[in-house]
């Protein structure tokens, strides 16, 4: 089952929606409305990525800071249609690898609620590293939570792509 990856385009709103609305991601994912995703297609400091498996759409990656002047890129939202197959983590290291290599980026970072376990698994598999907690950084349903935050930095990258 190989994973392709591919730049998503509006043509994929529907399916990109209906994942952040999968039952239990709106407290780990996060989802937004139509306009902001649209917005978020407009403006060249984001792209949205979908990964395929069996050429059918198993999950989506949205990036922030594309090509940034700080030469950092924020890993914004990850989701996979169906969770715990193993599409995740390598979701994940595809989308670095297309940061890195089509970027200048010397640093991506990703946060997660420090009790989604499996999001900290597959971004520990992608070669993140845990950082630390931001305290109340994030605002979901009217309540601020921690964030664990993690990062990879380009010769951390560069040493695991020479590794595999």
């Amino acid at each position: 089952m190989p994973l392709v990856l591919a730049r998503a385009s509006l043509d994929d709103l529907s399916f990109i929606m209906a994942t952040e609305r999968l039952p239990g991601y709106a407290t780990l994912v996060g989802r937004w409305d139509e306009d902001a995703h649209r917005m978020a297609f407009a403006d060249p400091a984001y792209r949205y990525f979908r990964a395929d498996v069996d050429d059918a759409p198993t999950g989506f990656v949205l990036v922030q800071g594309w090509a940034a002047a700080s030469r950092v890129c924020l890993i914004k939202r990850v989701a996979v249609a169906r969770p715990g197959h193993g599409i995740g983590p390598a979701m994940v290291s595809a989308v670095l690898d297309r940061i890195f290599a089509d970027t200048d980026a010397y640093r991506v970072s990703i946060g997660c609620f420090p009790d989604n376990l499996r999001a900290r698994k597959a971004y520990d598999r992608a070669g993140f590293v845990a950082e630390g907690i931001s305290r109340g950084s994030a605002y979901f349903h009217g309540e601020h939570r921690d964030e664990l935050v993690l990062a990879i930095l380009r010769p951390e990258w560069q040493a695991r792509a020479a590794f595999h």
